[in-house]
């Protein structure tokens, strides 16, 4: 159920129907927007269904939401979500661009792909430090070592972190390196990894299952904000279909039916969407102009040696190349690089 206030009402009428809907065993979580706050109720129907909120002063009226996630919907809140990342505004009218390796190789790959991607532009080092693999023999990633690389990167270049948490254990280790914690298509329905994320407090980039539906992300991201944390991004990855020229079918559709649906801010990766390099800058640029709040785009300084997604990298000019691309759509677009 959703709590509409009056755009009149008072702080104290606000904090009355807080106290009495928590006094009666229910979860609250406020969206106080420019004109009048919404008030989401989790918690079982029938303690709602007991309560006369209506009659309640301040209280304009209550709507029953009838999705299985309600926190995420635009029916709790309308307006789009900006959510500032040590300064980073993602959300909005911002367009933010994260970069860099598939993997953590090594001290000088990193360093270097760091300075390329923020020569670029970019305000986020991507750069997976625990890599869950398909095959047990691929390379695994470089565990805290990555993140203690990734961490020296930042320091060197003032780029934000962005990297993946492989379960309920590393999410203390993780959280200690990286300003985004990712979720990755494998994890999106690990729902004890979902929630010890989501009481983490540090902003998420949820990844969308390889065959998940859009319904069943959006219920993913719930499990995170349930337990509080609003900071999530939704991250359209690719979907598996019958389709095997690419890696993956990316579906900008989603992007549309989102941005519909939630107001959440949504990034797009093309590179894991497509798997091939010379795909990856028609797809970011399709995925700005669909409204794309980012984009995610992996970047190696020599592909062809890449322990990982070699494939699917783009070399430094190829980067620049995009970078100058998206920024001339985002502005036709009515967004601006953050």
């Amino acid at each position: 159920m959703i709590i509409v206030m009056s755009p009149a009402a008072a702080q104290t009428e606000i904090d009355n129907v807080v106290a009495r809907v928590t006094g009666a065993g229910l979860k609250v979580h406020l969206s106080e927007g420019k004109v009048r706050t919404i008030i989401g109720l989790i918690g079982e129907k029938k303690l709602m269904a007991q309560l006369p909120l209506e009659a309640m002063p301040g209280v304009e009226k209550t709507i029953a939401v009838t999705a299985g996630y309600k926190l995420v919907s635009r029916e709790f809140k309308n307006e789009d979500t900006v959510i500032d990342i040590g300064g980073i505004l993602v959300g909005g009218a911002n367009l933010v661009v994260m970069a860099g390796p598939c993997a953590v190789e090594s001290k000088e790959q990193l360093l270097e792909s760091a300075k390329i991607v923020k020569a670029a532009g970019a305000q986020f080092l991507r750069g997976g430090a625990y890599k869950p693999r398909t095959s047990p023999y691929s390379f695994q990633g470089l565990e805290e070592k990555g993140l203690e690389l990734l961490a020296e990167a930042k320091a060197v270049t003032g780029l934000k972190i962005v990297t993946e948490v492989v379960d309920i254990q590393s999410v203390p280790t993780v959280s200690a390196y990286a300003d985004v914690l990712q979720i990755g298509a494998r994890n999106m329905q690990n729902f004890q990894l979902l929630k010890a994320v989501g009481k983490s407090g540090m902003p998420v980039l949820l990844k969308r299952g390889m065959a998940a539906t859009i319904n069943e992300w959006l219920h993913a991201a719930e499990y995170i904000m349930s337990e509080g944390n609003f900071n999530v991004m939704f991250c359209e990855r690719g979907i598996r279909t019958f389709e095997d020229y690419t890696r993956n079918t990316l579906d900008l559709s989603a992007v549309a039916v989102l941005k519909n649906l939630s107001h959440l801010p949504v990034i797009v990766d093309p590179s894991h969407g497509t798997g091939v390099w010379k795909l990856v800058r028609p797809m970011a640029k399709a995925a700005v102009a669909g409204g794309a709040d980012g984009l995610m785009i992996e970047v190696h300084p020599n592909p062809a040696e890449a322990l990982s997604d070699g494939n699917q990298s783009l070399t430094p000019d190829n980067f620049q190349a995009l970078m100058n691309e998206v920024g001339a759509i985002a502005a036709v677009v009515g967004r601006k690089m953050a």
